[in-house]
């Protein structure tokens, strides 16, 4: 993902996220309680549903504290890439909440409808789910906020997660207000299914980034392009080749190889070599980059390259 979050140090990333975490185990800690009371006064299948939901909000926002903390620590003697798919993990448990939750609310609806047992205290539930609504709200946009930033998936997988609380909390009003002032019958355990079915639409969406990064996807090709575009600046690169990129937490990993003058000496292919550098950092500062010499037209096993352009002065194959 390209973006600001490009530019952003890996303390900051790390103490962006971590607060963002936090905000959303309170939030998530506020909502348990109100909707607790809530389920209990209603009875409804959709309150109960967005009761579930937010337990699992919870416990799924703990385990997103403990992944963007353990992802903002530094390589060690074990990792010595970091620590970085840590956020990856945590948002795949997340994935995993979320369909368990989608199941619990279907298998509550559908006995519901087979049973038909009524709903109580609207006002309760209503009220409830507004200020669960203005909760949520608030905290989305903080999240919103941090991701722009830093493009964390753990802290993106949370912001799915409330985001299907707005449906939620929304759902849960109308189907009060369709079962006990309007007389609909069956309203309530509907609604509690549609929320199932959208969580599970949720889960499907949250898993894509976060197995990207475990998978050590490539970069978007827009990101790819601007690296390429400062990294063959430097006039005594003949130009650039396989290279390979994939992401890791707050983290860009990078390789590729460049082609310089056959005639050139060691001292000055390593100066050359830091000049690029430099350059890269001050553009992508969260980047580690491995740079391989190679003489001008050299490539190594040509058959075994990725990905594949038109060769370019520039940048050469890609």
């Amino acid at each position: 993902m390209s973006g600001a979050h490009d530019h952003l140090h890996p303390h900051s990333h790390g103490s962006l996220t971590t607060k963002a975490a936090i905000a959303s185990v309170s939030t998530a800690l506020f909502l348990l309680l109100l909707k607790a009371y809530a389920a209990y006064a209603t009875g409804s299948v959709a309150m109960l549903g967005s009761l579930a939901d937010t337990s699992l909000d919870l416990l799924a926002s703990l385990v997103t504290l403990y992944g963007v903390r353990l992802a903002a620590t530094p390589a060690d003697r074990e990792h010595r890439f970091g620590h970085g798919k840590a956020e990856a993990l945590a948002a795949l448990f997340q994935v995993v909440l979320i369909a368990v939750s989608a199941i619990g609310i279907g298998w509550r609806a559908i006995d519901r409808l087979i049973n038909g047992e009524a709903t109580a205290n609207a006002e309760y539930g209503i009220a409830v789910s507004t200020i669960a609504i203005a909760a949520t709200f608030g905290l989305l946009f903080y999240q919103r906020m941090v991701i722009r930033r830093t493009g964390s998936v753990a802290i993106e997988a949370d912001h799915v997660h409330y985001q299907t609380d707005l449906l939620l909390n929304l759902s849960v009003i109308s189907a009060l207000v369709l079962d006990q002032y309007l007389g609909v019958t069956g309203a309530d355990p509907l609604f509690g299914a549609a929320i199932a079915l959208w969580l599970a639409w949720g889960a499907w969406r949250a898993s894509s980034r976060a197995i990207d990064q475990l998978m050590d996807r490539e970069w978007p090709e827009e990101k790819r392009q601007r690296f390429l575009a400062v990294a063959s600046r430097h006039p005594e690169l003949k130009g650039i080749h396989d290279l390979r990129t994939r992401t890791s937490g707050s983290r860009d990993f990078v390789q590729f190889h460049v082609w310089v003058d056959p005639d050139m000496t060691v001292a000055d292919a390593h100066r050359v070599m830091d000049e690029v550098e430099h350059k890269l950092e001050r553009e992508f500062p969260a980047c580690e980059i491995l740079i391989h010499l190679d003489p001008e037209g050299q490539v190594d096993d040509p058959g075994n390259s990725l990905v594949e352009t038109d060769e370019t002065p520039q940048t050469g194959r890609i």
